[in-house]
């Protein structure tokens, strides 16, 4: 078979679609990010409702989607809806952003944590295990065997869809039940606890607890703008683990009848995912105290605030399995990792290939192998992630990635409303659900969350901003310079 007669392969049914869509969000995230969380709002209430906004938003945003997907089912998803929506221009912004930060960043920060977690089991593979140090240089095991997850995950979607979507079910299937066993137990076994019964009689008086030097030095009531600031701060957590919803978008070649698939997947995943999340944090509050000190020695006394090492998940489930259940969650989260990345690997390299076949990217990443999948953007993909795995640490990359990603969610949607201007003639076998109420509402929602970041944790948010800006001039410097190259 030639490369001219090479096309993607429609592989991927409804179920196949919503385990892309779950697997992709469920990661690590949802053990570590309350206990930060639980810091910046100390409520439950309050903790609850921070993960409902963000599952509300969410969903908004996934169901705008649809829309956009059903109208345009290519490949590339997200990247084609920017560049039909604005100029091409925007489209390479958004490639650009993601694949040096938002895809490629969070499958770094995924690997990273599924090497942490295989350090709770195999000790050799802890961060601390320094293989190699010179100057500022420092690789540990952990760094290691996270790029070996991502290598291993990128050759197996080298031979096709197929073997792709079958990893891809299996882990989803398997961390989607162990998840759902999990907050069952903690729910029943945790009714009428001392922790429930003291989390539900002080359930909404919100507080900051800042610590330095692992003690508590300062507990700030939160109240008016002060509590808002608070939960957009902490949404840091719940979005980005509820990111990536829209990774099946990238997949829309592979798709069987996705002017309906892909629509009614993203509705059922994130409502999934959402559903998981809320009865997680549920299971949470029922077994341990939200409060906490970072001097206690047992889970009760630290509490969801100071579980150990952020590692809430572990912490809750310690309370009815005992000293198992470092193992027991380190094996659940080992899974829940890795079939994760398998998501984001399979559907990131599409956007790749689809900038390429715009003549925006290298010419060999806009190729399909004998298996037609685009063999050389899984590749690229795979070197670029492997290096971040080097470059920083998951909390860095997590606040990284959901500012960056946020401001091309708010642009797409703002599409919606230019596309039904621009081309009200088109088909649309599927209507934004709201429309223009909800979209809008998001776009406002999301636009707050932007600005209070950028103000109250500029550290991450103005580099994530400046490397969208850099993409301006690195665009006209590739139509120009390279123009002849890819002839």
């Amino acid at each position: 078979m030639t490369e001219e007669k090479r096309t993607f392969r429609r592989e991927l049914g409804l179920s196949d679609s919503t385990f892309i869509v779950i697997g992709s969000m469920i990661g690590s995230g949802i053990f570590i990010v309350s206990s930060d969380m639980a810091r910046n709002v100390g409520s439950p209430g309050i903790l609850i409702l921070t993960w409902l906004i963000s599952g509300i938003i969410t969903l908004i945003a996934a169901l705008s989607y649809g829309e956009l997907a059903a109208m345009m089912p290519k490949a590339g998803g997200q990247y084609v809806y920017l560049r039909e929506s604005y100029n091409d221009l925007t489209g390479f912004l958004y490639g650009w952003t993601l694949f040096l930060v938002i895809q490629s960043g969070t499958i770094a920060a995924v690997a990273v944590a599924f090497a942490k977690y295989t350090g709770v089991i195999i000790p050799w593979f802890s961060e601390k295990n320094i293989l190699i140090s010179s100057g500022f240089v420092k690789i540990s095991a952990a760094q290691i065997l996270a790029i070996f997850s991502i290598l291993v995950l990128s050759f197996i979607n080298l031979f096709g869809i197929k073997l792709g979507k079958f990893v891809q079910d299996i882990f989803t299937f398997t961390k989607t039940s162990a998840l759902l066993l999990l907050l069952i137990l903690g729910l029943i076994l945790g009714a009428g606890s001392i922790a429930m019964v003291n989390n539900f009689s002080d359930f909404w008086s919100a507080s900051m607890t800042k610590v330095s030097d692992g003690k508590i030095i300062s507990i700030e009531s939160l109240t008016g703008f002060s509590l808002m600031v608070a939960v957009c701060i902490a949404m840091v957590g719940s979005l980005f683990s509820s990111d990536a919803w829209n990774n099946i978008t990238f997949t829309a070649g592979e798709v069987k009848n996705p002017k309906r698939n892909i629509p009614l997947s993203l509705a059922l995943g994130t409502g999934i995912v959402t559903l998981l999340y809320l009865g997680a944090n549920f299971s949470y509050i029922f077994v341990l105290p939200l409060k906490g000190t970072p001097e206690g020695i047992t889970a009760a006394e630290k509490g969801i605030q100071f579980a150990v090492s952020d590692r809430v998940g572990t912490a809750a489930v310690s309370m009815f399995l005992g000293d198992s259940a470092a193992i027991v969650m380190a094996i659940f989260i080992m899974i829940s990792t890795f079939g994760c990345n398998n998501g984001l690997i399979l559907a990131g390299a599409r956007v790749v290939y689809a900038m390429a076949q715009d003549k925006l990217f290298f010419k060999r990443t806009g190729e399909l192998n004998k298996f037609s999948v685009p063999g050389w953007a899984l590749v690229v993909q795979a070197l670029w992630s492997s290096l971040l795995c080097l470059s920083g640490t998951y909390s860095d990359l997590l606040d990284y990635v959901v500012f960056a990603v946020l401001i091309f969610y708010i642009l797409t949607i703002i599409g919606l409303f230019r596309l039904r201007k621009m081309r009200p003639e088109a088909e649309r076998p599927y209507k934004a659900f709201g429309y223009p109420y909800l979209p809008a509402l998001y776009i406002i929602a999301a636009s707050v969350i932007c600005l209070i970041l950028l103000f109250y944790k500029p550290n991450y948010t103005w580099p994530g901003l400046l490397v969208v800006i850099i993409g301006i001039p690195v665009y006209f410097i590739w139509k120009s310079i390279f123009k002849k190259i890819r002839k």
